[in-house]
């Protein structure tokens, strides 16, 4: 490239930079204001695509096989939460929406005839009373307890660029062995992180052998919650190392008088009964998914590990346009990497 053709090519790329940092910067502020979703700040990860009304807030989506999958609830005050929807569906009218509540679902099925079927699980764990008290919570006990044994010293730490090494390592003893999960669990290496905390497990020769990073939860501009995004553990301490971690942090997050954590989603883990907007085909194929397909992903040993911290359970659902959106949930698969 000649001088002048690069001293034209570098106004271009600062002027796009500069773009960049605007967006970023505006739906920041928007996060911090209205992030109330425990997947709200998932919505930062790279290849997401945004929707967005200037003033109000933004839609979060990705795009699989030429269809549009939003992420969470509207970043957006309440108030305005109908308007951001019925204004993206007129751009996007077959869009799926992924890991929604139940006012988003509601809306969408009393004005656009949309079913709202239940995803899975979430729980909210309050940190005002927060305690290890309690028979089902003797397996974290144990894990505590255990951890100490083995020496194992967890504390915060800033991000390590090391963790992959444990990751990596990780992800090769999961059921999914090629690909980290994406778009419903954020990826570990991120471009924004600003908020977000980093607990570590560190055994006597003070090597890490895993780690849970948590991500920011907002309210009307204040931090309400964390969210435990990422977590892993040394192949030689999977059992129990998560517990000791997760409540070594709930410890420090109760005396910094934070309200709550919630645990994040629980796929597939739905209540006995089925709500006039659910589709019961696309419910009953979920439930032969979780059944029988745990080589797909540990459905089951998920709902048990999070269910002995006992927190509220709270519904979360898709919504989608037909009774049984099967080309739809092969691609958000795909998109996430299960299969």
């Amino acid at each position: 490239m000649t001088d002048t053709a690069i001293a034209l090519a570098r106004p271009a790329a600062t002027q796009a930079d500069a773009l960049a940092h605007a967006d970023l910067a505006r739906r920041v502020a928007w996060l911090k204001q209205y992030g109330s979703h425990p997947m709200s700040f998932s919505t930062m990860q790279p290849d997401m695509a945004y929707f967005e009304l200037p003033g109000i807030g933004y839609i979060a989506y990705a795009q699989h096989w030429g269809m549009q999958f939003a992420l969470g609830d509207p970043v957006c005050a309440p108030g305005q939460r109908e308007e951001m929807l019925d204004r993206f569906l007129e751009r996007f009218p077959r869009a799926l929406f992924v890991q929604v509540g139940k006012a988003v679902v509601d809306h969408l099925h009393g004005r656009h005839g949309y079913y709202g079927t239940q995803f899975g699980s979430e729980a909210k764990i309050g940190l005002a009373d927060w305690s290890l008290r309690g028979a089902r919570k003797q397996i974290i006990r144990t894990a505590v307890n255990g951890a100490r044994a083995q020496g194992i010293e967890i504390r915060e730490g800033g991000f390590d660029h090391d963790v992959k090494r444990i990751s990596e390592a990780w992800i090769r003893t999961r059921r999914c062995k090629n690909n980290e999960i994406r778009f419903l669990i954020r990826p570990m290496l991120i471009d924004y992180r600003e908020g977000t905390r980093y607990f570590y497990a560190f055994n006597c020769k003070g090597a890490a052998v895993g780690f849970i990073f948590f991500d920011p939860i907002y309210k009307d501009g204040r931090l309400a919650g964390y969210v435990p995004n990422i977590s892993r553990s040394s192949a030689n301490f999977r059992q129990g190392l998560w517990y000791a971690l997760m409540a070594h942090a709930l410890d420090v997050f109760r005396e910094e008088g934070v309200p709550y954590v919630d645990l994040g989603l629980v796929p597939l883990q739905t209540d006995g009964g089925v709500e006039p907007q659910e589709s019961r085909l696309l419910r009953a194929t979920m439930s032969v998914i979780r059944e029988r397909m745990d080589f797909l992903y540990n459905f089951k040993g998920l709902e048990f590990a999070k269910s002995r911290f006992q927190g509220r359970i709270e519904k979360t659902y898709c919504c989608h346009r037909s009774a049984m959106p099967a080309l739809a949930m092969t691609a958000m698969f795909r998109l996430t990497r299960i299969i």
